[in-house]
């Protein structure tokens, strides 16, 4: 069962709970129809997209154009790159570090799965928690979902304290809601404290 451009397609016989088509619908039967766990809703999805081997910042666009072959996703923008000083293990490489926004119909974790791909495939090893890599993909916010599994969490739990995230993300999305602080990037941005995480503007 679905809408089509002129309303949804069901019986006059059937009853079923509030269509979320709204007045749009066409439906000569009074369509209350609600659309099922199986059918698509387009989340806005942003990937923290960052790089300290190699050619940094050649890493990054070539994650870009990667995302942009995501089955399921449609590619709406991205920052522009930022070098940024290491955290959690300050003995390595700065990073170019950039964030890409991208409207998903497929599932957060089926977009997990699709990271962690163009990352393997670009020849990223993980060894090292927090360590040097040829290129990380982090999925930060999808929609306003909060999911909190083993192995997928959401909002990413550091975005919030990251300069590195925040700054790139709050130029594609100023106005985009953390689901859990309430507060929009460029909010959190401004509250941010430490100037030990050094954020500059690649030219």
């Amino acid at each position: 069962m679905f809408h089509s451009s002129f309303g949804c397609r069901r019986s006059a016989e059937e009853t079923l709970p509030l269509c979320t088509f709204g007045p749009l619908c066409l439906c000569p039967f009074s369509c209350r129809l609600q659309l099922t766990a199986g059918d698509l809703i387009m989340k806005q999805a942003f990937v923290g997209i960052g790089s300290n081997i190699g050619d940094r910042r050649k890493n990054c666009i070539e994650a870009v154009e990667r995302l942009k072959e995501i089955r399921g996703c449609d590619f709406t923008g991205c920052s522009r790159w930022y070098l940024t000083s290491p955290v959690g293990v300050e003995d390595q490489d700065w990073f170019v570090n950039g964030v890409a926004s991208l409207g998903a119909e497929i599932s957060a974790r089926d977009l997990l799965v699709r990271l962690l791909s163009i990352e393997a495939g670009m020849g990223r090893v993980r060894t090292e928690k927090w360590g040097p890599r040829v290129i990380d993909l982090d999925l930060l916010l999808y929609g306003s979902d909060i999911i909190d599994e083993t192995d997928l969490k959401i909002p990413h739990p550091h975005m919030h304290v990251r300069r590195f995230v925040l700054a790139p993300l709050a130029e594609v999305a100023p106005d985009v809601i953390h689901p859990v602080l309430g507060k929009t990037a460029s909010q959190i941005l401004q509250e941010l404290r430490g100037e030990d995480q050094q954020v500059t503007l690649l030219e």
